[in-house]
């Protein structure tokens, strides 16, 4: 709509005909008819439409194909979409159906819609080689109403100052809905209200997390702001102290038995829900019998309980600098379902008879019964596996050699090795950080992954192939697709200038070259910036019953099976394959992709909130270091900046480009540099660069650095 500015209330008479017209073909109808269809009978309200009829064909929304009769010039007046906010508090709406083109509206125009919200806008008549703009006429769904910040308290009004940076709004807080909450505190805030025209919503105190910079705090503020609860409902509590312990002689009916099978764990040295065991046995005929047993967490959480339910919401564990926010409660992760030592559990396993090659002679999956002998630590195993000496030295050397056979095998395949660094922290026993350190992944770490995706492998193949002949078997997978090649050139085009080249002719040609690139780059300063941007152009592993293919891996049929503890998918596939060994017929499809799209999001949730505790912890140990001068990496180049990583400790910040004194930068997207205007000087992403730590913002897990130049 062009000059006049259009109310509120015009906006929406306009969406209330255009929906009238569009639900009637597009015919051309007069106000009359509009009116009836919409039941009005009232001689103001009518004429109120045919003013806006008029008015509107005037402007290009409406045509009048014959005197007093119209229709809608464009049936794509109204678009629902998803609102990405952007730095200056105005938005671009994503539209829903992908061959739409985004639709820019004016922070004035967004009528208190807020980042991430499903919306319907409404779109302006478009002037020639404009953008498409428009205006909120319905917040359809918010994303979210709960809010992380610190509060502001006066004698008349209290405020909280939101931590999210496209939050740009601070939201008011009567003093009677404080809830306890004292001035400077940090606390979760809920929208409660948001009149029209009021600059700021009205919330309410719901969770007061404690004292800003505390450990404690900033950990729950992290675990709310991506929404995920502080704590079990009691009824789930309830139900999970109800379930015992002890493995009753009911429980091991149609169970194999083998509990005296030499069986064992190897987990982190911290860990407290052991969901895999190995059991190993050689056999007469010179094989090696090998269980993948895995805990039997769908024989103790049922459909439809409460723990189910929960479980199913939270989708996942959440692994946090300093702590596990578990899927289910600590009673069934760390104790009924947790395969500790010397003690009965019920698992379900997939079995395998090897040969010294490692091929699969046989295989069998169902119920069991094991009795684990020992738990390894992963760096207690690596000492048994160098040292060939030490508890179950013959079996985890055997174990050892066919794994890496299985890991040859995967390559040749065209699999694809990455291998980027993870950080951890020392901390001391508030949770301050000490130290920061990489974490090694030796023999003990891969034996356990060979084994784990063999089992995931096998199960997959066994649902498909059983499927076969019948109709399709509804199972959950664990799907990858291949990468997007234009995604893939970039980064081919970038790896070039470290002297790495990527020969993308076939699925295969590219997973050989990506391999040797990262066997070759391995412990250079350039390893984690090409590993990252390696996996940024590979697409996204989803949880899906649509595809069965896992390119990464390169298998064609991939699932997750051993890990029901602590991710909801597991139990989902113990749930299918229990039901398909029983022949029963194929589950309900809608159902379980469903779950499986929910999973995939609260997958990606959970990693967002564990790189969120990951980035203050890095904060926290720089803000004791500012002023001190470090060698980086650039990591990463945007309009406003670029990020630098520091090689010793892998903390990453920014470089304003406002801040490099020398010349005035810009972006070079497609070059990924960024250069000088006068002098030409380039920074490019992998250079190495001197930077001083400059400024801390815990609160919003920022870092800035300045640019030391020689």
């Amino acid at each position: 709509m062009a000059k006049k500015k259009s109310s509120h209330l015009e906006l929406v008479l306009i969406q209330l005909i255009s929906d009238v017209l569009e639900k009637s073909n597009n015919e051309a109808l007069n106000y009359k008819q509009v009116s009836a269809k919409l039941n009005i009978t009232d001689t103001a309200a009518r004429e109120t439409i045919n003013e806006v009829l008029k008015d509107q064909a005037k402007k290009g929304i409406f045509t009048e194909p014959e005197k007093g009769k119209y229709r809608l010039k464009d049936l794509k007046v109204f678009v629902i979409g998803k609102v990405d906010m952007t730095a200056d508090g105005a938005a671009f709406v994503i539209p829903d159906d992908e061959f739409e083109k985004d639709i820019f509206v004016s922070a004035r125009k967004l009528h208190n819609a807020l980042n991430g919200d499903k919306v319907k806008v409404y779109i302006y008549a478009k002037k020639s080689g404009r953008k498409n703009e428009g205006e909120v006429v319905e917040i359809i769904q918010r994303l979210k109403t709960d809010f992380i910040g610190v509060i502001k308290i006066s004698d008349r009004f209290a405020f909280v100052n939101v931590d999210d940076r496209k939050m740009l709004h601070d939201i008011f807080v009567p003093l009677s809905d404080l809830n306890g909450a004292k001035n400077g505190q940090k606390v979760q805030v809920s929208i409660t209200d948001w009149p029209e025209g009021a600059k700021n919503p009205i919330g309410r105190i719901t969770t007061i997390l404690g004292e800003q910079g505390e450990n404690n705090t900033e950990m729950n503020a992290i675990l709310a702001q991506f929404g995920f609860p502080l704590e079990f409902p009691k009824d789930v509590e309830k139900e999970a102290n109800a379930i015992p312990e002890q493995v009753t002689e009911a429980d091991l009916k149609n169970r194999k038995d083998f509990r005296d099978t030499t069986t064992f764990t190897i987990d982190p040295a911290d860990a407290k829900d052991f969901d895999d065991a190995i059991s190993f046995k050689k056999l007469a005929n010179g094989n090696y019998e090998i269980g993948v047993h895995i805990a039997d967490v769908s024989y103790y959480v049922k459909p439809g309980s409460n723990l189910d339910k929960e479980a199913f919401l939270r989708a996942t564990s959440v692994y946090l600098v300093d702590r596990v926010i578990p899927m289910l409660p600590e009673r069934l992760s760390n104790g009924v379902c947790s395969l500790r030592p010397n003690e009965d559990k019920l698992c379900f396993a997939a079995v395998f008879e090897l040969d010294d090659r490692a091929h699969i002679i046989s295989e069998w999956f169902g119920r069991t019964a094991i009795h684990s002998n020992r738990r390894f630590s992963y760096e207690e195993a690596q000492e048994v596996i160098e040292n060939k000496a030490g508890d179950y030295a013959e079996e985890l050397t055997k174990l050892n050699e066919l794994a890496y056979i299985l890991r040859e095998q995967k390559f040749k395949n065209g699999a694809i090795s990455f291998e980027s660094t993870e950080v951890k922290f020392k901390l001391d026993e508030t949770g301050k950080p000490l130290g920061v350190y990489v974490k090694e992944r030796k023999d003990a770490h891969k034996l356990i992954e060979d084994f784990m995706l063999l089992a995931n492998k096998k199960v997959a193949e066994f649902v498909a192939k059983k499927g076969k002949g019948k109709g399709k078997y509804t199972f959950v997978y664990r799907s990858h697709d291949s990468p997007n090649l234009e995604n893939l050139g970039n980064f081919a085009l970038f790896a070039a200038r470290f002297g790495y080249k990527i020969n993308m002719k076939t699925d295969k040609d590219i997973a050989n070259s990506l391999n040797f690139l990262m066997e070759d780059v391995e412990g250079k300063k350039e390893q984690n910036v090409l590993t990252q941007l390696a996996i940024r152009s590979m697409a996204k592993a989803i949880y899906t019953t649509k595809k069965t293919s896992h390119y990464g891996l390169a298998f064609d049929h991939y699932t997750h099976f051993t890990s029901p503890i602590r991710r909801y998918p597991d139990v989902m596939v113990h749930r299918l394959l229990a039901s398909y060994l029983n022949n029963e017929k194929s589950a309900d499809a809608d159902f379980y992709e469903t779950a499986s799209s929910h999973s995939s999001a609260m997958e990606k949730r959970a990693a967002d909130a564990e790189r969120a505790s990951i980035k203050y912890k890095q904060a926290e140990y720089l803000e004791e270091n500012i002023g001190n001068t470090f060698l980086g990496i650039i990591s990463g180049v945007t309009e406003w900046g670029m990020y630098v990583e520091i090689i010793e400790n892998k903390c990453e910040g920014m470089i304003r480009l406002r801040d490099i004194a020398d010349d005035f930068y810009v972006l070079d997207e497609k070059n990924y540099c960024i250069v000088g205007q006068r002098k030409k000087k380039k920074y490019q992403l992998g250079d190495e660069v001197k930077v001083k730590v400059k400024k801390v913002d815990l609160s919003k897990r920022q870092i800035d650095f300045t640019l030391v130049q020689d």
